[in-house]
């Protein structure tokens, strides 16, 4: 029996990083057309606006909160204002990423810094800004979005690598630490994406990716919907601590 209601996100508050273009724009337009009242959180407050406007259109609730990941009072911000125009939270959907790539033999302390605020603390904190509220829901779920990376080397950008290989474990230790509390933290991981992040790649090591997946193509950010909505929702209500590969064949594993 096909069962629907399984991924009905209705009355449910959802926070999503870097939600304003690439896989987390497309995720959270799903997430509006699955019911949910989405905050976008971005560095660029016009990104915010228009997205913001975008997913109104939808017919959903939205809000856009400018937000830098690596500004933990920012973090702190974008609960409080979820808070204040929602008046909870259910969803954590940890999208933001920064890929700045330098190979080995030439990081920097600086680029190292950026990487792992972006991509490991400012998701650590924002899960723990929202702890209180997540507590308080029944449908408590946070989803990291990881990469396909965490499974494979990549000596060109191995600090995003790393990064992404932390959140992971943090993601886990999450899971084990709140199972108790009814919040289930799972991991999303996408293949590689037809987005900015992309698109700045050499054209040589955008075609070895493509040709490194079992589909032989790029994904596209709306293929990253279905895989999320699953995570988010009840369709899912016995996960957590796992991870959810969307990977096109990418990774081996």
């Amino acid at each position: 029996m096909v069962r629907p209601h399984l991924f009905d996100l209705t009355g449910r508050v959802a926070i999503i990083t870097g939600g304003t273009r690439g896989i987390g724009r497309a995720i959270a337009g799903g997430f509006v057309e699955a019911g949910a009242s989405v905050v976008v959180a971005s560095r660029k407050a016009e990104a915010c606006v228009e997205t913001e406007t975008a997913l109104l259109a939808l017919g959903g609730a939205a809000l856009g909160v400018p937000t830098h990941m690596g500004d933990l009072d920012a973090v702190a911000t974008l609960v409080t204002r979820t808070v204040d125009r929602f008046g909870h939270i259910d969803i954590v959907v940890n999208n933001a990423a920064t890929g700045i790539a330098l190979p080995l033999g030439e990081l920097s302390a600086d680029a190292w810094q950026k990487v792992f605020d972006v991509n490991v603390r400012g998701p650590v904190f924002l899960a723990q800004a929202a702890l209180s509220h997540l507590r308080a829901s029944s449908h408590a779920s946070i989803v990291n979005v990881l990469s396909a990376g965490v499974f494979m080397p990549l000596p060109d950008n191995a600090m995003y690598g790393a990064a992404k290989s932390a959140l992971l474990s943090m993601t886990r230790s999450m899971a084990a630490k709140w199972a108790d509390l009814g919040i289930r933290v799972n991991g999303l991981v996408p293949g590689s994406t037809d987005t900015d992040m992309m698109r700045g790649t050499t054209e040589v090591r955008r075609a070895s990716l493509v040709a490194a997946s079992m589909l032989g193509r790029l994904a596209r950010p709306e293929e990253m919907i279905g895989p999320a909505v699953f995570l988010a929702s009840d369709a899912s209500s016995y996960m957590t601590g796992q991870v959810l590969m969307a990977d096109g064949g990418l990774a081996p594993h």
